[in-house]
């Protein structure tokens, strides 16, 4: 399965051990499963999560850390065309990485984006929606 996943996710991942958003993040990593990422993507998760405010929930070592691992294991694409469809245009970015990279599901906690599922064939499901669909294939 080939999963995205916004920073909404990844910054709720990397600020709470073992919640349902870290084991979302996790489950996107594993076996069979490919995680995507675009430059405009990654800028997005750097901006999030290393901002000093989330320092009194988690150290900024761990965030980084978690940050370094989602960044190697990432295959990158590069979405050649602009998508305007969403009512938050900062969240377009991720709708043109999932239909660039044949995106089976795009993994957020960002109303708007949830509102669109399914968009173009591609389900836009939270952190807790992915787990119970990728159980069932598990």
């Amino acid at each position: 399965m080939i999963v995205v996943i916004d920073a909404s996710t990844l910054v709720s991942a990397a600020l709470k051990t073992n919640s349902v958003p870290e084991r979302a993040l996790l489950r996107a990593l594993d076996e069979g499963n490919r995680l995507i990422l675009s430059q405009a993507v990654e800028d997005e998760y750097r901006d999030a999560v290393l901002r000093p405010k989330f320092d009194r929930y988690a150290p900024i070592v761990n965030r980084q850390r978690l940050l370094d691992i989602v960044v190697f294991a990432a295959e990158r694409i590069e979405p050649r065309e602009l998508v305007r469809e969403c009512r938050d245009p900062s969240d377009d970015k991720y709708l043109a990485l999932a239909h660039a990279g044949g995106a089976d599901v795009i993994v957020s906690s960002d109303d708007d984006l949830l509102v669109l599922h399914p968009w173009r064939g591609i389900s836009i499901l939270s952190p807790s929606d992915f787990l119970t669909a990728t159980d069932a294939i598990i």
